[in-house]
């Protein structure tokens, strides 16, 4: 089982150290953060009232395995930056659950009947696990990045509060 808890600036240098390269750091973040991850990067995004912050704790072992965010838009909530670190702890279910307890988070303390989130499109294990937790593609939404000259296109799959299954 896994549970979400605050993320502060003493954290960042777990979370710094998981990021093992520049593609992982696009992978997870999207083109915000600049490889190497900083401390600095990171304490900026948290003095954004608009962001909070997760650590992915086991519960059994108390151990961190991974990260979130969440950044509220106009009208949305943004699921963000989400990142099981440890590949040996993938596919057991973390993901759907993650995803899962990020958006009752934001469905329970936000005013916002929309939660929304990005992927890049090769991403197939990643688009599987958010369709399990109820996210539908939305066509009209997509951008590109270029990374060492492929291009990435990333979509944007969301969630309706009348569709939430807690």
């Amino acid at each position: 089982m896994i549970e979400l808890l605050p993320f502060n600036i003493s954290h960042a240098p777990e979370l710094i150290s998981e990021i093992k390269d520049e593609k992982m750091l696009l992978q997870f973040a999207g083109p915000a953060y600049h490889f190497p991850l900083t401390k600095e990067q990171l304490a900026q995004d948290l003095s954004n009232e608009n962001r909070t912050f997760f650590r992915v704790v086991e519960t059994a072992s108390g151990t961190t395995i991974g990260h979130a965010q969440i950044f509220l838009k106009e009208k949305t909530f943004l699921l963000g930056r989400i990142l099981i670190w440890d590949e040996d702890n993938r596919g057991k279910g973390y993901g759907k659950k993650l995803v899962l307890q990020l958006t009752e988070y934001g469905f329970s303390n936000f005013d916002k009947d929309t939660a929304e989130l990005n992927v890049y499109n090769w991403n197939t294990g990643a688009i599987e696990c958010y369709k399990k937790a109820g996210f539908e593609i939305d066509p009209t939404v997509m951008s590109e990045v270029y990374f060492e000259g492929e291009k990435w296109t990333s979509i944007n799959m969301k969630m309706n509060v009348k569709n939430y299954k807690p």
